[in-house]
């Protein structure tokens, strides 16, 4: 399933967020939603996984969904939004009970994800056994569960140090290379963009419109930090970006 935005505009009183939105998000591709503070990428996320309603144009879903698909769009946050009293079993299951699923087809499902997102031998632990980056890994196998056809990912490596954070980028890269899938994926980070995505929408600052978008041809799982061609990829981003991430900092700080 594609998804495509057509003539994205909003705005919070009189504080206009996004201006003229279009974009599309094919199937099986990873696009990344770079930009400085407060230019409505998460707002944008929102409106793509019918949280929010945009003032006006349209978010169209082109396509069906997988087979299997128990719901088209998933979010995976950055807070992780894991049921304390819960093991990672039992926070996997929760989407599928909402489904009324259960028994041996809802266990086979776990058993797979769980095993794609190497948390097997982790399955009957409690969220506070666990580290930040496999507290991920347990929201991350919750969202495969439902075989979405998008995953919208809101800045899911933020909370994490940076160590971590490779490795889960690290994990994300085998994840799609086994099994592609379809995400957005919001980030500040330049690193991850460059790491994970296909293609790389720059928007401007407030109110945020697309400055350019950057595609990257080299397989994802072939991509390195040291790669000269990544490495010009992120020299271009942050060239697009400099000048605006300063001045939207400068106006949070006058805020």
């Amino acid at each position: 399933m594609d998804i495509r935005l057509d003539s994205i505009s909003h705005s919070y009183g009189d504080t206009e967020v996004l201006s003229d939105i279009s974009l599309d998000i094919p199937a099986g591709r990873i696009v990344c939603l770079v930009g400085p503070s407060g230019c409505g990428k998460s707002t944008l996320l929102r409106f793509i996984g019918g949280l929010e309603r945009p003032d006006t144009g349209r978010v169209l879903q082109l396509g069906s969904a997988p087979e299997g698909c128990l719901n088209p769009l998933t979010f995976v946050f950055q807070d992780f939004a894991l049921l304390p009293w819960r093991s990672v079993r039992g926070n996997v299951s929760l989407v599928l009970e909402d489904h009324g699923m259960g028994g041996a087809k809802a266990r086979a499902i776990i058993d797979d994800v769980l095993a794609r997102t190497r948390l097997s031998d982790f399955a009957d632990a409690l969220p506070r056994q666990l580290s930040g980056g496999m507290k991920q890994r347990v929201a991350i196998a919750r969202a495969l569960a439902v075989n979405p056809a998008v995953m919208l990912m809101d800045e899911p490596l933020s909370a994490l140090d940076s160590q971590t954070r490779e490795l889960l980028m690290d994990d994300l890269v085998s994840l799609w290379t086994r099994q592609p899938f379809t995400a957005v994926y919001v980030t500040h980070n330049l690193a991850e963009a460059v790491r994970l995505g296909h293609k790389i929408v720059v928007l401007s600052r407030r109110p945020g419109k697309i400055r350019e978008i950057v595609t990257i041809d080299t397989p994802i799982q072939e991509r390195s930090v040291g790669d000269p061609v990544c490495q010009n990829k992120h020299d271009l981003l942050w060239g697009l970006l400099r000048e605006e991430a300063r001045a939207a900092d400068e106006e949070l700080i006058d805020g």
